[in-house]
């Protein structure tokens, strides 16, 4: 038995004060991931800051058409929303796509964004793993990479992030927005997470002790179609060997994009916005000669391991589809 103490917050201020004087504390939601880290070896926090009865279950509809989304919604609750469902159907079902109806009935808006990769040495404490323990070495180079990435990898790293919900969330432009003692900051998802360079340890650019408290969607463009597709091993309760998160909005009379985001997910250490293909596309004709295009300049830079060369002719393929289908569903 590790032991570590207990504080169960009554506040945002108060769960960032008490991390604020603890280098070793860690936020406890839902837990669905932090505590299956800390049964593995994974993660040794000295102190747990509860902050799953703090008031961040709400979701808002913001002046503009946007939501915010509280931080401690459950991945099932806002799935099943109306406002997701009707104007954010690719968040809606990247969420249904994630993990078991179990797990979703407990997992957190924060604590999904915040979920560490499910390589197979990060989570074994008895191989090397730069994430898990830097300078040590990367496993994963020269043995199982199925599931690895293709896009931003480094020689120190080459773990995808596994988060059906991120990968939509970056499509549509979220911002996080998180407190800590100096008070409220946004930072767009785009930006948040980090590729692994020489320090794949950390994951995103949070600082110890900040809180995520909500996330905010921007409003859908006008007529925008939207979807997410998954590619996986089995139909359920299996992380993503490639997918795709798209919307798509045509000028009003006329078959040219007026504005295309897109963002891919099991290819990349972090949720992948294609902005390649989605500058290919911007104003051009949705046919096939330009859908194949945009996808092949998207994954131009691929670097795929001895093992999951496979991905790029996929990801493409998954790409290419997934457009496919939103132009034939806005064309309708």
């Amino acid at each position: 038995m590790i032991p570590f103490q207990y504080h169960r917050a009554t506040s945002a201020q108060d769960a960032t004060a008490t991390a604020a004087q603890h280098p070793g504390a860690a936020f406890l939601g839902a837990g669905t991931n932090l505590v299956d880290h800390m049964k593995l070896g994974i993660a040794s926090p000295d102190l747990l800051i509860d902050v799953s009865r703090l008031p961040l279950t709400d979701i808002d509809e913001l002046p503009d058409g946007g939501l915010r989304i509280g931080a401690a919604v459950r991945n099932s609750d806002l799935a099943a929303h109306p406002l997701v469902r009707t104007r954010y159907p690719a968040l809606s079902r990247a969420l249904l796509s994630g993990a078991s109806g179990q797990l979703r009935n407990l997992a957190t808006t924060g604590g999904n964004l915040l979920q560490r990769t499910r390589c197979p040495y990060f989570q074994d404490v008895t191989t090397p793993c730069n994430k898990r323990t830097p300078g040590s070495g990367c496993s994963a180079i020269g043995g199982y990479v199925r599931y690895h990435a293709i896009l931003g990898a480094s020689q120190h790293c080459v773990a995808t992030h596994p988060s059906d919900m991120a990968v939509a969330m970056t499509m549509l432009d979220a911002r996080v927005v998180c407190e800590d003692v100096e008070g409220q900051r946004r930072i767009a998802l785009t930006d948040f997470y980090r590729l692994p360079g020489d320090r794949p340890d950390l994951d995103t650019v949070l600082s110890h002790g900040q809180l995520i408290t909500a996330v905010e969607l921007p409003a859908p463009a006008d007529g925008a179609h939207s979807t997410y597709r998954k590619v996986r091993d089995r139909a359920s309760y299996a992380f993503a060997l490639v997918s795709v998160a798209a919307e798509l909005a045509f000028r009003e009379g006329s078959a040219e994009l007026a504005s295309v985001r897109i963002a891919l997910g099991g290819v990349a250490h972090k949720p992948w916005r294609a902005t390649r293909a989605e500058a290919v596309l911007q104003g051009a004709p949705a046919d096939t000669e330009v859908l194949e295009r945009a996808a092949q300049a998207e994954l131009a830079d691929a670097a795929p391991l001895e093992g999951n060369e496979f991905k790029v002719e996929m990801a493409q393929r998954a790409l290419v589809a997934t457009l496919r289908s939103l132009t034939e569903e806005a064309q309708r």
